[in-house]
């Protein structure tokens, strides 16, 4: 399989590493983490004057339109700056609005970068499964009353807008009576504790009691919101399998300098054949990866649901492996200093973890995959 860019593409991934070159270097990352703020208003300006944000909106709402390996591209490049700000969160729930069919105004909106995106799908409860939804809708006057918790919330705290799942009839994980709705961050009721992640990203506990929003907030039809759930978290999960690609090659280049400028016996390490044997493994692990990554990006918005969730599910599963392995790989290779939290190497590192834990560990897709119908046995 070629993975070749074209043109606009490669010129769009250079755009992208040469801002985060000038602009974004891990120095300032860190400056952000550890000052407790997650994100800042020029950087996120900048990210929308490249059009990121952009890039999931259709044409007709002021966006690119872009399709999936321009969203891999983007996501790559997001990897291997460690970039900080709610963009993958922001991608994410455009999947949600775009699904609607219903919230042209909104997608407007975060085209022009007014409008940071969060996803409050998951609680605690259900663990991996999106359709494990415990938060009440309620019909009023006005519109709907929410509420309920969402948990982990990833940059619920930076977002101007939360995407949020609720009952509107049936229980526990069943997926009728799942109900979408677009909640503004400030609605009053709407509780929002911001905590920094083990991987230094923010995420957030989210409490609705009696959150008013007007008939509008509905994303789609009422009750009708489990096709649009399933289908944006796998957008959501093939966005983290592109990130990963660039965490993964950071890593692998990070571990390569370590072995040509570490000596001993007076030589670089890296002559060593056991060790030029550990990291041929990492670059074929790396390359397989790459290959699940872009079939997931080219599947994720087919009309067949089956083939979308077997693809996702199979890139998601075989990137979590890939994560680990080139992972600890490169830590052991490089020592001491692999878990040195003054080296970049670590923080990749806890990124590529929580990647693996996000829209569904390694077991958790596998599980899934299994359990789609399969068009040799069919």
């Amino acid at each position: 399989m070629q993975f070749k860019l074209s043109d606009e593409q490669q010129q769009f991934s250079d755009a992208l590493r040469k801002w985060a070159e000038r602009a974004y270097p891990f120095e300032h990352r860190q400056q952000l983490v550890r000052g407790g703020q997650g994100s800042r208003a020029e950087d996120w300006n900048a990210l929308v004057e490249l059009g990121l944000p952009a890039l999931g909106v259709p044409e007709e709402q002021g966006g690119l339109g872009a399709g999936g390996i321009d969203h891999l591209v983007a996501m790559q490049e997001a990897g291997r700056m460690l970039l900080a700000e709610p963009l993958f969160t922001t991608l994410w729930g455009s999947a949600f609005l775009r699904a609607s069919g219903n919230q042209a105004a909104l997608l407007e909106r975060v085209a022009a970068g007014e409008l940071r995106l969060a996803c409050a799908v998951s609680e605690a409860a259900g663990r991996h499964d999106a359709d494990w939804v415990e938060a009440q809708a309620h019909r009023n006057a006005t519109g709907w009353c929410l509420s309920g918790h969402k948990a982990t919330v990833l940059h619920g705290g930076q977002a101007d807008l939360l995407i949020v799942s609720a009952r509107t009839a049936g229980a526990g994980a069943e997926s009728e009576g799942i109900t979408l709705f677009a909640v503004d961050a400030k609605a009053p009721g709407l509780k929002i504790t911001d905590s920094a992640t083990f991987d230094g990203l923010r995420a957030s506990s989210v409490q609705l009691d009696n959150v008013q929003v007007l008939a509008g907030a509905v994303l789609g039809n009422v009750g009708q919101g489990w096709e649009i759930l399933d289908g944006a978290n796998d957008f959501g999960a093939a966005l983290l399998c592109a990130e990963a690609l660039g965490i993964m090659e950071v890593m692998r280049d990070d571990t390569l300098e370590h072995l040509r400028t570490r000596r001993q016996f007076g030589q670089p390490i890296g002559k060593f054949q056991a060790l030029q044997h550990r990291m041929a493994e990492v670059a074929l692990q790396l390359e397989q990866a790459r290959s699940m990554a872009w079939l997931a990006m080219t599947q994720v918005n087919t009309d067949n649901a089956v083939d979308r969730r077997r693809c996702v599910s199979a890139a998601k599963a075989h990137i979590g492996q890939a994560l680990r392995f080139v992972g600890q790989q490169c830590v052991q290779l490089n020592g001491g200093l692999g878990v040195s939290d003054e080296m970049r190497l670590t923080h990749f590192f806890r990124r590529a973890v929580a990647i693996e834990l996000s829209l569904g560990d390694t077991d958790h897709h596998v599980a899934r995959f299994q359990a789609q119908p399969n068009f040799l046995t069919a």
